[in-house]
């Protein structure tokens, strides 16, 4: 999609945690939640996704297992863990706080006259 945006450093793991966080998915199946969830609006690289999970699964954060997709294939499902809930909600709080500071700093009224 020519509108779609890069997913900011960092914010990768909280994305995909969030999307977990609806139930277990494998690794297709999380990039389409995504990109019907945000309408296509994040540029995602299905390499990054799949390297969030190992990271996120070598700190414990997701587990896996291997499972069966519908169309009959092996596929890892991946979850989160109680480590990866208690991650992904104080990072929200983080990037809510960040980006409520940044919005507010960035539509504050100009001065008078232009610049100061």
């Amino acid at each position: 999609m020519p509108d779609a945006q890069p997913v900011s450093k960092g914010t990768l793991d909280i994305i995909v945690l969030r999307a977990l966080s609806w139930s277990p998915m494998h690794g297709v199946e999380i990039i389409a939640w995504l990109e019907e969830y945000t309408k296509g609006r994040l540029e995602l690289d299905d390499s990054g996704v799949y390297q969030a999970l190992y990271r996120m699964e070598g700190r414990a954060l997701v587990s896996a297992a291997w499972g069966v997709t519908d169309n009959k294939r092996r596929a890892r499902y991946y979850s989160v863990t109680a480590a990866g809930t208690a991650y992904l909600r104080a990072e929200t709080r983080k990037w809510v706080r960040y980006t409520d500071t940044v919005t507010e700093l960035l539509t504050r009224p100009l001065p008078a006259g232009g610049s100061r």
